[in-house]
């Protein structure tokens, strides 16, 4: 028999998921998916041209609150719970509803969608969104380098607009963001690759996408996004920690899944977090993978010209995901603020326009800081107008992207930056040139 499928997503691992298990298993009618976290994802489809030929017409893409009705109206037989970064609780709340209207509710295992790769994988991943994988990342796609390795990093997907010009996107230069009309989330996490001369893949088909990078690599970085787990088998898996949130590694999906699978855990952002909460991070870490190699981190701001912010009133812009379903209460922005003196941190939501007012409504515990939110144009625009109407002195911006590229702001306006930094020893490098070291015995 036949079984009917709804995929809930998140534009990511679930078109992933569907390429790998659903899309060409004759066992399986994949109804729809439903969409969730990103603005204006869903009333879309999955184009014909890539749902392969038991789908002629494409996939529709739902609303994820009307996932109760679609399972009565087709009679649906089992829900695929595909995309990260929720609280196990949530998840649950999720599957309850499925199995209140008769459907079955799966988690499909981590490695079950892992593609092989003919060279050799480092991947980073973390435990919860906001933790500093791509810092991280930068510093491994740097070490490799300095062993005299070709590094192409493959990031996490974000296929946001037209999904037939994004099966498979290639990024070695600014004039590829163009080209790809690319978001402030997405620029965010390539072009600081670019500034460094590595070439990101990324995009909707990952097999596709892993032919081509294993042309022109002789390691391949997996950037991870959100907490998710990595599409491709990993030689050596490193996950971030954040001890601001501890004992979050524990507490979402599939974060804790990934503090199971990890080779080497990197504890971050140590030199801002109490001491206790770094001590409870690493008991867990010891506990529930007793075999991975502990790192300490500091995700250490940097700010060119800090004499600047002392005694302005200052509106700071972190990095949008983050602060959303990431759910932290600040980033680099608030910290650059308060240590180099800001007289004081102007809330923006008196002034927000637009499509940023969802965003808060959806996240009412953002506070007195503005997310970088850009998932297309109007929300871009939007995002101008709240920065220019706010009444502020400074604009301190702590996004991995120099923001004043893609807006245009109308006050005095300050980058602040945040790279990986080793907090005592053993340093990474160390302990990812062991174990890679290990794999070439």
């Amino acid at each position: 028999m036949i079984e009917k499928v709804i995929i809930m997503g998140a534009a990511g691992r679930d078109f992933h998921n569907f390429n790998v298990y659903f899309r060409d298993n004759p066992r399986y009618n994949v109804i729809g998916f439903t969409a969730a976290q990103i603005p204006d994802i869903e009333g879309r489809q999955y184009p014909p041209e890539l749902a392969g030929k038991i789908y002629p017409n494409g996939v529709p893409i739902y609303r994820e609150d009307q996932l109760a009705d679609l399972i009565r109206e087709h009679k649906v037989d089992l829900v695929a719970f595909s995309y990260s970064d929720l609280p196990h609780v949530e998840v649950m709340h999720k599957a309850s509803i499925a199995m209140a209207e008769g459907a079955d509710f799966i988690l499909i295992g981590a490695t079950y969608t892992m593609l092989k790769s003919q060279k050799p994988i480092v991947s980073v991943c973390a435990v919860r969104t906001g933790c500093g994988k791509s810092q991280t990342t930068r510093h491994v796609c740097k070490i490799m380098q300095e062993m005299g390795k070709k590094v192409v990093a493959i990031r996490h997907p974000m296929p946001y607009g037209d999904l037939t010009k994004q099966v498979v996107q290639r990024f070695s230069s600014y004039e590829d963001f163009e080209k790809h009309n690319c978001t402030i989330e997405e620029r965010e996490e390539y072009e600081p690759h670019v500034d460094m001369g590595i070439v990101v893949y990324a995009g909707v088909d990952y097999g596709q996408i892993l032919k081509e990078a294993e042309k022109e690599a002789d390691v391949i970085v997996w950037d991870g996004g959100n907490n998710d787990t990595p599409f491709y088998y990993p030689d050596v898996q490193i996950v971030l920690f954040d001890p601001h949130r501890a004992g979050h590694e524990r507490l979402y999906y599939p974060g804790e899944t990934n503090l199971i699978m990890t080779d080497i855990a990197v504890i971050n952002k140590v030199d801002s977090a109490e001491s206790g909460q770094v001590d409870q991070v690493r008991k867990n870490i010891e506990k529930h993978a007793p075999n991975a190699s502990i790192v300490l981190a500091e995700s250490a701001v940097i700010v060119d010209e800090p004499d600047q912010i002392r005694g302005k009133r200052v509106l700071v812009i972190e990095d949008g995901p983050t602060l959303t379903h990431g759910e932290m209460a600040y980033g680099a922005g608030i910290i650059a603020a308060k240590r180099n003196e800001a007289a004081e941190i102007i809330d923006p939501r008196p002034f927000i326009t637009g499509t940023l007012k969802e965003t808060f409504e959806t996240y009412p515990n953002i506070g007195a800081l503005l997310p970088a939110m850009g998932y297309g144009e109007e929300q871009i625009r939007d995002l101008e107008l709240t920065i220019n109407n706010t009444d502020c002195d400074l604009v301190l911006f702590a996004t991995p992207i120099d923001l004043p590229k893609l807006v245009s702001i109308n006050k005095p306006n300050l980058r602040v930056r945040y790279e990986y930094k080793d907090h005592g020893e053993p340093t990474l490098e160390e302990v990812l040139l062991k174990r890679v070291h290990e794999l070439d015995k």
